[in-house]
């Protein structure tokens, strides 16, 4: 099956467009042009990633974000052309999983399309299943998406915004090993040095917060030369 896509854009020859590109690289694409119809579309259809303008007519962008993320699990990029960081950090918030600014190259839009398109594959392969909507679960650890926040054992697991990403970048490619390379550059949009070393000070907090005992790791193990690996049966 063709991976879904939904297009929330009002300017019809923009997403006519993005509509015409992303087909072409073999997407099933609809097109909603205002809010309303993009919550019945979304909740509807179930697309894998949907595109998010912020400014709409009827409903806006961030109004739809909210509205529909309890109930949709995909991936919600915002579109915007503006360039205010309160917008963005609201959008991040309350579940928007990233955010591009207008006018954007089709090229970098199709790369952030696959990079999150792929996180879905090695959860899939390893039979890994959202316990609900907006709730991915292993063992005793729960991360839910549409609020941001993990509970182990039910008890609550306080982490900043740079572990939750990590966690639910890891979490995501569960049973597979990342490198470091890949993590910053799906985390932070750069390529690794080799000097970055925020990636593994939140692997450490992580591992302490999680209780992996950081000597013999787990649940989160160190792969020599290669990177880390989410183990999906230790939880």
């Amino acid at each position: 099956m063709k991976p879904k896509i939904l297009v929330v854009e009002d300017d019809l020859p923009l997403a006519e467009s993005i509509d015409e590109y992303l087909t072409l690289e073999g997407y099933e694409v609809k097109i909603a042009a205002n809010g309303e119809d993009a919550v019945t579309t979304i909740l509807q259809w179930q697309p894998a990633l949907v595109i998010l303008d912020v400014m709409l007519p009827k409903k806006d962008g961030l109004t739809v974000c909210r509205e529909v993320r309890p109930l949709y699990n995909g991936y919600i990029v915002m579109f915007t052309a503006r360039e205010e960081e309160i917008d963005q950090i609201v959008g991040l918030e309350i579940g928007a999983d990233d955010y591009l600014l207008k006018p954007v190259k089709p090229r970098l839009l199709l790369a952030k399309i696959k990079a999150f398109l792929r996180r879905e594959q090695p959860m899939q392969a390893a039979g890994i299943k959202t316990q609900a909507k907006g709730f991915i679960s292993f063992g005793e650890l729960v991360i839910a998406s549409h609020n941001r926040t993990v509970t182990l054992g039910g008890l609550p697991v306080q982490l900043t915004d740079g572990e939750y990403d990590l966690l639910i970048l890891l979490a995501k490619n569960a049973g597979t090993v990342l490198s470091r390379n890949s993590i910053v550059e799906q985390l932070k949009g750069y390529y690794y040095d080799g000097i970055e070393r925020g990636i593994d000070n939140h692997i450490s907090q992580l591992r302490k917060k999680l209780g992996d005992d950081a000597r013999n790791s787990l649940k989160i193990k160190t792969v020599r030369s290669k990177g880390y690996l989410f183990v999906v049966s230790a939880w």
